[in-house]
C-alpha cells in the first residue's frame, strides 16, 4: 500500500496573500475539488470553543472552507454535538449561543450553525462498527449521520485524557451524542448526584427500562437494568445524572477510533488541521494555556489517521515553548514526545493505531509541502 498523501503549509505569508486564501490553496492542492459536492449537505465539524477559551479556531478559517465548498456547489454547515459535562456547549441552546459569541455566525462564516444531536444531546443515529472491538454500534449526532459528505476542521492540540486532540478527536468524540460521549468515557451506566437531584421524575419518564426510578424525590439507577442510552443526562434539568468517566485511556481511545469509523463509513469525506495555538488541554476548558510549541502550520489530507501523524511529528519536531508546561528540559527528556511529556498516563497513539487496524487509514504518509 503506498503512503497517504498529506499537504502542509506554514503560516508565513506575504502581501498578496493572507492566511484563508493560503488555507483555500492548501486544500485545493490537496484535492479536495475532486469530491462531487454539487447539492450535497457538507457537514464542517469543528469545535466551537468553551466560553472563556481562547485558543479554538478563529471563525475566518471555517468560512474559508465553507466558501471552497460553497464553490464547488455544495451545501455546507458548521456543526458539532452537545457535551457531556456542565458547561456553555450542553444543549443545541447554550451550544449555538457560544458559537455566536465566539465569532460563529451566519455573517461571519457564510453558513449556518447546526447542533447535530438536537436541543438536549439526544437526537442520534445508531450506526454499525463494522470489526468494532468496543463499539458495535456508534450513536452518532443525527444531522452528521444524515450529511453526504464529512469535512474535519481540526484545532490539533494536546488532550488530557487522549494524549492529543486531532481529526480522530475532532470526529470521534465530536460527533458523538451525549449518550455516545457517555460510552466512549464510561465503562459502566451513569449515577445520580443526589445532593443536586430535585426528584422531578424526568429520568425516570424517558427511561424505556425502568432503570431510572424517584424515591423519597431522589432518583437512582440501577445498574442492572440501565442499557446506558444517556438520555437520561440529556433530560435532566439540574445536571444531577452523570456519567461515570471510568474508562481506560487506553480503551477510550480505540473507542474513539471505532466511532471515527461510524461517522465516516460510506461517505466522502475530508480533512484539516491547523497546528496553531498548540494548547495542552481541550478546546472545551473553558481557559487556555500558553501553547506547548511554536505555530506549525496547515494540514490536510483525505487520510485523517495519516494527518494525525503528521501534525504529531511536526509537533515533536518543534521546541518546547517557553513558560509552557513543558518547559523543563527533563520531561520531553524522559518520554521523547512532548504530548507524552504533558500527559505521562496517556498514549495518543494507541488511537492511531486502532484506526488504522479497523481500515480508517494508514500510519505511512508522504508529507508534500505547498510553498
Amino acid at each position: 500500500m503506498e503512503p497517504s498523501k498529506v499537504y502542509f503549509t506554514s503560516m508565513h505569508t506575504h502581501l498578496n496573500e493572507g492566511l484563508p486564501a493560503k488555507l483555500q490553496r492548501l486544500i485545493k492542492t490537496a484535492g479536495i475539488g475532486n469530491i462531487n459536492f454539487k447539492d450535497q449537505y457538507t457537514a464542517i465539524k469543528l469545535h466551537f470553543g468553551e466560553p472563556g477559551n481562547l485558543a479554538f479556531l478563529r471563525p475566518n478559517y471555517a468560512a474559508a472552507v465553507a466558501d471552497v465548498v460553497r464553490e464547488l456547489g455544495g451545501r455546507p454547515f458548521l456543526t458539532d454535538c452537545n457535551t457531556l459535562y456542565v458547561g456553555g456547549r450542553k444543549n443545541a441552546l447554550d451550544h449555538i449561543e457560544s458559537a455566536y459569541k465566539n465569532g460563529f455566525t451566519p455573517y461571519t462564516t457564510g453558513c449556518h450553525v447546526i447542533i447535530a444531536d438536537g436541543l438536549k444531546g439526544t437526537d442520534e443515529t445508531h450506526i454499525p462498527v463494522e470489526g468494532g472491538e468496543y463499539v458495535k454500534e456508534a450513536k452518532i449526532g443525527h444531522a452528521i449521520a444524515d450529511a453526504d459528505i464529512i469535512i474535519s476542521l481540526n484545532h490539533f492540540k494536546g488532550h488530557e485524557n487522549a494524549g492529543m486532540g486531532g481529526a480522530l478527536k475532532n470526529l470521534g468524540m465530536g460527533c458523538g451524542s451525549r449518550a455516545g460521549k457517555m460510552e466512549m468515557h464510561s465503562a459502566g451506566t451513569p449515577v445520580v448526584d443526589q445532593s443536586l437531584c430535585i426528584g422531578c421524575g424526568r429520568c425516570h419518564n424517558i427511561c424505556a427500562h425502568d432503570a431510572a426510578t424517584v424515591t423519597d424525590r431522589k432518583a437512582s439507577i440501577d445498574p442492572d437494568k440501565c442499557v446506558g442510552c444517556g438520555r437520561c443526562i440529556g433530560v435532566c434539568p439540574v445536571d444531577a445524572v452523570q456519567p461515570q468517566y471510568d474508562e481506560a485511556f487506553d480503551v477510550m481511545n480505540k473507542k474513539i477510533a471505532e466511532y471515527t469509523k461510524a461517522v465516516l463509513a460510506g461517505k466522502p469525506h475530508f480533512h484539516i488541521s491547523l497546528v496553531i495555538d498548540v494548547s495542552p488541554y481541550c478546546d472545551c476548558h473553558a481557559e487556555n494555556d500558553i501553547p506547548l510549541v511554536p505555530d506549525v502550520g496547515m494540514f490536510a489530507s483525505f487520510d485523517p489517521v495519516a494527518l494525525d501523524l503528521a501534525c504529531a511529528d511536526a509537533v515533536n519536531r518543534q521546541p518546547v515553548m517557553q513558560g509552557s508546561m513543558l518547559d523543563h528540559g527533563e520531561q520531553h527528556a524522559a518520554h521523547g514526545d512532548h504530548f507524552t511529556a504533558a500527559f505521562p498516563d496517556t498514549n495518543w497513539r494507541v488511537c492511531t493505531d486502532h484506526a488504522a487496524k479497523i481500515g480508517i487509514g494508514s500510519t505511512e504518509y508522504e508529507l508534500i509541502e505547498v510553498k
